[in-house]
C-alpha cells in the first residue's frame, strides 16, 4: 500500500511538472563541442571586407597623382570650364549658379578624401622606411663584425710573421757564423776542430 501511494505521488508530480529533472553528474548530457580538426564557419559581418594591401596600393597611386603638376593643371582646367559654363551658358543649361555652391561642395569632398589617402600613403612609406632602416642597421652590424674579425686575423698574422725567421735574418746569421768560423780558423779564436789543431802543431814540431 505504501509503495502504491508513493508511486501515485511520483506520477502526479511528473504530470504536474511537465517533465522530469535532467540527470546530473556522470550521466548528464554534455554540450556539443566544436571540433578542432575542422575550421570554424565564417562569421557574418555587417561591414564590407577589403584587402588592406590592395587598398594601400590604390591610396599610394592616388597620393602620387595628387602630388603631381598634371593633377593641378587638370583641376584648374575643370574649375575654369565649370565657372565659364555656369556663367555664360544659357540659363536652362546651368547646373551650378553663382556662388557655385556645388563646386565648393565637390572641392571640399575631394579635400576630405585626399587628406586620409595621403596620410595612409605616408604611413605605408614610413613603414617601408622603418624596415629598410632596420635592414641597413643589421647589415652595418654584420659589416662591422666582419671588419673587426678581419682586423684581428691580420694582427694575428703580423704577430706570427714577426716570430718567423725571414730570409734577410737567416742571411745575416749565416754571414756572422761564417765570419766567426773564419776567425777561429785563422787562429784569432779557439780551434774549431781540436784534432786538426793538434795535427798542425805536430807538423810544426817536426
Amino acid at each position: 500500500m505504501v509503495s502504491e501511494r508513493e508511486g501515485g505521488r511520483e506520477g502526479r508530480a511528473t504530470a504536474s511538472g511537465g517533465r522530469e529533472r535532467a540527470p546530473s553528474g556522470a550521466t548528464a548530457t554534455t554540450r556539443p563541442r566544436a571540433r578542432l580538426d575542422q575550421p570554424r564557419p565564417p562569421r557574418r559581418r555587417l561591414l564590407p571586407e577589403w584587402d588592406p594591401e590592395a587598398f594601400g596600393r590604390l591610396s599610394e597611386r592616388i597620393a602620387r597623382f595628387l602630388g603631381t603638376g598634371r593633377f593641378i593643371v587638370w583641376m584648374t582646367v575643370v574649375i575654369i570650364l565649370w565657372v565659364v559654363w555656369n556663367v555664360f551658358a544659357p540659363q536652362s543649361l546651368r547646373f551650378d549658379q553663382y556662388p557655385f555652391i556645388f563646386l565648393t561642395l565637390m572641392l571640399s569632398l575631394q579635400a576630405s578624401y585626399a587628406a586620409p589617402l595621403i596620410l595612409l600613403a605616408q604611413n605605408r612609406q614610413d613603414d617601408r622606411d622603418r624596415v629598410n632602416l632596420e635592414q641597413d642597421r643589421k647589415q652595418n652590424e654584420r659589416s662591422i663584425a666582419d671588419t673587426e674579425y678581419l682586423t684581428r686575423e691580420i694582427a694575428a698574422l703580423r704577430i706570427g710573421l714577426g716570430e718567423v725567421a725571414t730570409r734577410d735574418w737567416m742571411r745575416s746569421e749565416l754571414q756572422d757564423l761564417l765570419k766567426e768560423l773564419e776567425d777561429r780558423r785563422d787562429g784569432h779564436g779557439p780551434a774549431v776542430f781540436p784534432a786538426e789543431r793538434s795535427a798542425v802543431r805536430d807538423a810544426d814540431d817536426r
